[in-house]
């Protein structure tokens, strides 16, 4: 077995993985997310987010193992941030460096590894992003592009980490988390062409429960429809609170039908909790509903452009209804 070398500016490194105060923190959705994202894409049994100490490699999420760490001098991703591109190993009882590795040897009985490092502003490469299966592959350039897309997001959500990308409120992302995680998905949808959908949500007479129940009640309505979002939609989609009473959930490899079916799941969530909780109001949304166009969506911004276009309309044809009903 051979383990793995440190970087030149391992002390550099060391310090700057440190300065983040991520390592030994509780598990995030934000990167569980990434992990489960690529376990499903890839088909592989486990998918990790790992961050390369000292003399440890520590898991900020593990889709498909239990283990929270395990020794640097056995760890592949080790190897993998000694260098610039993706660190494969197709089939690891094969290679002299990893036969007899007691990762290999033993559970997890790594076969297959694939890391793309995981970079800072300083040029540190702090963890990779890695996939790992029980049984020999290998990748082809789509695979390696894939991974170095869902890498990029790793990188920006341990970027977030220190900028506020975060709405307090909610616990969602906010415009600019949404915008950032949004456009990374609709370039990976773009490239595998897969369909996408946006859906742009605005509460209806938000205003309304705040003058007359107070804004403490407007934000616990805020919250219970964030709520309601996530428990809706998939772990994979991307789900946002732009502001005020404006949410989004970008729902990829979904197209305009498997969305609207989307939004009726949802619909039936809020008439469920509108009468479990009764406090005198009702939580009620329009939706915009808008399918990527790769010819006339260039950008998430121009996504949401269209989003919350169709989504005044639905607001108006609401408006209009209620209007000839009474």
């Amino acid at each position: 077995m051979l383990a793995p070398a440190k970087p030149e500016n391992e002390a550099l490194r060391v310090n700057t993985l440190h300065s983040l105060n991520i390592l030994d923190t509780p598990a995030e959705e934000r990167f569980d997310r990434l992990t489960r994202l690529a376990k499903r894409l890839f088909g592989v049994p486990i998918a990790l987010v790992s961050l390369v100490d000292s003399d440890r490699q520590w898991l900020k999420s593990c889709a498909g193992l239990s283990a929270s760490e395990t020794p640097r001098d056995i760890s592949f991703c080790g190897h993998a941030i000694l260098n610039d591109g993706i660190f494969t190993i197709p089939d690891a009882l094969a290679d002299d460096r990893f036969h007899d590795n007691p990762l290999v040897t033993g559970d997890p009985y790594v076969r297959f590894y694939a890391g793309c490092p995981l970079s800072v502003p300083n040029g540190s490469k702090i963890g990779t992003l890695c996939l790992i299966d029980v049984k020999p592959r290998d990748m082809d350039e789509e695979d390696r592009k894939l991974l170095r897309d869902l890498a990029a997001m790793a990188e920006q959500e341990i970027a977030a980490i220190q900028m506020a990308t975060i709405d307090e409120l909610t616990a969602l992302s906010n415009r600019r988390g949404f915008e950032s995680l949004a456009q990374h998905a609709l370039n990976v949808c773009k490239r595998m062409e897969k369909p996408m959908s946006l859906l742009f949500f605005d509460l209806n007479d938000f205003k309304k429960i705040n003058d007359t129940y107070g804004h403490a009640e407007g934000d616990r309505a805020l919250s219970t429809f964030a709520g309601l979002l996530q428990s809706v939609f998939r772990d994979s989609d991307v789900v946002g609170r732009l502001g005020g009473d404006e949410f989004v959930a970008l729902l990829t490899n979904s197209n305009y039908q498997e969305a609207s079916l989307a939004i009726q799941r949802l619909q039936h969530a809020v008439d469920a909790r509108n009468a479990e909780d009764a406090r005198g109001y009702d939580i009620r949304f329009s939706v915009g509903q808008i399918e990527y166009a790769a010819e006339r969506h260039t950008s998430i911004a121009s996504l949401l452009a269209d989003a919350d276009t169709a989504m005044y309309a639905n607001k108006q044809a609401m408006k209009a209804k209620r209007l000839v009903v009474h």
